[in-house]
């Protein structure tokens, strides 16, 4: 696959997470400022969370949230895709790649915000390896779909979030490479937030988070204090260019500008 020196200019932009709310943590913020500068948003949770209850069937809780996550899509004006698997059954495999594989091609996103490689959770974990290999066989036409979409060469620049709680598995702060000052929209990201209230209740008896809304505007603080120049922030890692855009692509500094910050510091310490 080739691709041209120029930036990507087709502004569409495609949130994947692992659980529904997941999104609405680590990357929400990103993506109402990406809808801000003109961009056509969708947001997907791989996962159904039926896992997350201590109260509600399998039925119940599944549909529940269902309908949670359409709620915060409909607050951040995304279009929403429904999940693909269970809780703890994102594995890495053909099957999985094959249905997002469909949706990258059908969705083109010239950015897709993707959670952390490394995080405390495995369903996280996965959701990406699967994610990063899906958007690698857009446009491999021998690679059959879920259901079967015609391939797109376009480019798609992948960028990283930071894991929930900042530090991945072995407890290692991860740091961002780029900052995106959320501090105008986390009113609305904390009502995206919001409307995952049975993920609330499950968290307060599961994990002692008697704060859920407090608990993302804390993390979105710390971030910006790393960024030494934002009230609240939201962190990403660039993913390699090899096979998906034009080495010099960045497609969120280019469409948020101001808004997005990179550190010189990472970008250096990339070479070492």
């Amino acid at each position: 696959m080739t691709h041209a020196a120029s930036q990507p200019t087709h502004r569409v932009a495609l949130a994947i997470g692992a659980h529904p709310d997941d999104i609405e943590f680590m990357m929400a913020g990103t993506l109402l400022l990406l809808k801000e500068a003109g961009a056509d948003i969708h947001m997907w949770n791989l996962a159904n969370g039926y896992c997350g209850t201590a109260v509600h069937s399998r039925e119940e809780i599944t549909r529940l949230r269902w309908e949670e996550a359409r709620a915060a899509a409909a607050v951040a004006g995304a279009t929403i895709y429904p999940p693909i698997a269970d809780d703890l059954a994102l594995l890495y495999e053909v099957p999985l790649i094959q249905r997002i594989a469909a949706v990258v091609r059908e969705v083109k996103p010239a950015i897709i915000l993707l959670p952390s490689p490394q995080d405390y959770m495995e369903d996280h974990q996965n959701a990406c390896r699967l994610a990063v290999t899906a958007a690698f066989a857009r446009g491999m036409r021998t690679f059959e779909t879920i259901p079967p979409t015609a391939t797109w060469e376009g480019e798609t620049v992948l960028y990283h979030a930071l894991p929930y709680g900042l530090r991945d598995g072995m407890r290692r702060l991860i740091h961002a490479g780029q900052f995106v000052d959320i501090s105008s929209v986390l009113a609305k990201k904390r009502e995206m937030l919001a409307q995952h209230r049975t993920q609330k209740e499950w968290l307060d008896v599961s994990q002692g988070l008697d704060a859920y809304l407090t608990t993302m505007e804390t993390m979105s603080q710390q971030v910006g204090e790393q960024s030494g120049r934002f009230a609240y922030a939201e962190g990403w890692r660039r993913h390699s260019h090899l096979g998906f855009a034009a080495e010099d692509a960045d497609p969120l500094r280019e469409w948020l500008m101001a808004k997005c910050w990179t550190d010189p510091d990472y970008e250096r310490s990339l070479d070492l």
